[in-house]
């Protein structure tokens, strides 16, 4: 495990050590190297990256910084390992095509037996997988604009020691940044959704929740004719899928926390001039939308029960 000191990082420790075919081997943090940590209730001991066994390891879990995180991805595999990378350097529209992404509910028969995977950002886990039936079916109007407004706890932001981040500076507050559709996650949800075909727009605002975790986010889509069953889609779509429920009202953190799991919902919306439905999302940050997320990729690249260490 690359860069364990982190939130995901330690998220993915703790899910490791609990999962009944996986064992944790190393776990790096430069500036904590030599500290003790403990996860799922065992010691953890930092070490520092250059002196990870790479070649011990039959698969790797890189949770290094975005930008740092490449070079590291390419030694593991020259050492014989296979990599699920955590940042964002791999993933769709940051400058390394060809790397399966690891949605596996929309990309599961490329990452099952890959040797390395672009495990997605949270925010794009929570819109893309709301989105996909909806524009696999050609559903959304053409030349209309997608919005998304997402709302996330802190922990999304990582544990290094900023202001904006302290506990007075969020406690009883609500607030958007990344705004003006400039957010990095654009780049990979837009290459996913083109993927998929859409040609509408995507317009993304994310919002700073006074919570520790949890992702919710409500979507707008103007679509080409009324549904008669507005779930219809995403219960066909995602029928017998183990980590995703389709809900009868529109899902809360509270449903989702600590699991690797998504609620999805939604509703048609009254008193519009065109048909169009609001579509709900509901996850966990560092689970589903990180960790959790990471070893549901390893179990498939390993060829192991896909809920294995998750349920």
């Amino acid at each position: 495990m690359l860069g364990a000191s982190g939130y995901a990082g330690r998220e993915l420790c703790a899910l490791i050590q609990r999962h009944p075919a996986l064992q944790l081997s190393f776990a790096t943090a430069n500036e904590q190297r030599g500290q003790t940590v403990h996860a799922a209730g065992r010691p953890v001991t930092f070490v520092a990256t250059e002196d990870a066994p790479l070649g011990d390891a039959e698969l790797v879990f890189s949770s290094l910084p975005h930008g740092a995180s490449r070079e590291w991805v390419d030694a593991a595999r020259a050492a014989g390992a296979r990599v699920v990378d955590l940042s964002a350097d791999l993933r769709p529209g940051n400058g390394r095509e060809g790397v399966p992404y690891g949605l596996p509910e929309l990309t599961r028969s490329e990452v099952r037996g890959a040797a390395v995977v672009a495990n997605p950002g949270c925010y794009p886990t929570s819109v893309l997988l709301a989105l996909a039936p909806l524009i696999e079916r050609d559903l959304v109007a053409e030349g209309s604009a997608m919005i998304a407004n997402s709302a996330s706890g802190v922990t999304g932001a990582g544990n290094t020691p900023k202001r904006e981040y302290l506990f007075g500076e969020v406690a009883e507050d609500y607030r958007a940044y990344g705004v003006g559709n400039t957010h990095r996650h654009l780049k990979e949800m837009r290459a996913t959704l083109e993927r998929l075909g859409s040609t509408a727009d995507l317009v993304f605002t994310p919002h700073l929740l006074p919570v520790t975790r949890g992702i919710l986010s409500s979507i707008t889509v103007e679509l080409k004719a009324p549904l008669g069953d507005a779930m219809e889609p995403w219960r066909q779509r995602f029928a017998g899928e183990p980590f995703i429920e389709v809900v009868g009202a529109p899902p809360r953190l509270r449903d989702v926390a600590y699991r690797n799991a998504v609620q999805l919902h939604a509703l048609p919306l009254t008193g519009t001039a065109r048909p169009m439905l609001l579509v709900f999302s509901a996850i966990d940050n560092l689970v589903k939308g990180a960790a959790g997320q990471a070893i549901q990729n390893a179990n498939l690249m390993l060829e192991l029960d896909e809920t294995a260490g998750l349920l």
